[in-house]
């Protein structure tokens, strides 16, 4: 997770944390950079488009957990 704050927001935190990422992603031979945003996170919504992120809408998330994540494991 990449999580700034609320009282250190707006600072240019997150884009510095994000543009080191993106370095990083380079410097190792990476073509591109993936990550989840709860779609009720409008700010983050709208911090990402400003940058330049794409919204995948063709992605759906799944999840098992509890009582499921211990019947898949007996399967």
């Amino acid at each position: 997770d990449l999580f700034v704050r609320e009282f250190a927001r707006g600072q240019g935190i997150g884009l510095a944390l994000l543009q080191r990422i993106a370095k990083y992603t380079l410097e190792m031979g990476g073509g591109r950079l993936e990550w989840s945003v709860l779609d009720w996170n409008e700010s983050a919504i709208g911090f990402y488009k400003k940058i330049g992120a794409l919204p995948l809408d063709e992605w759906t998330t799944f999840r098992v957990n509890g009582e499921t994540l211990e019947k898949l494991a007996r399967l």
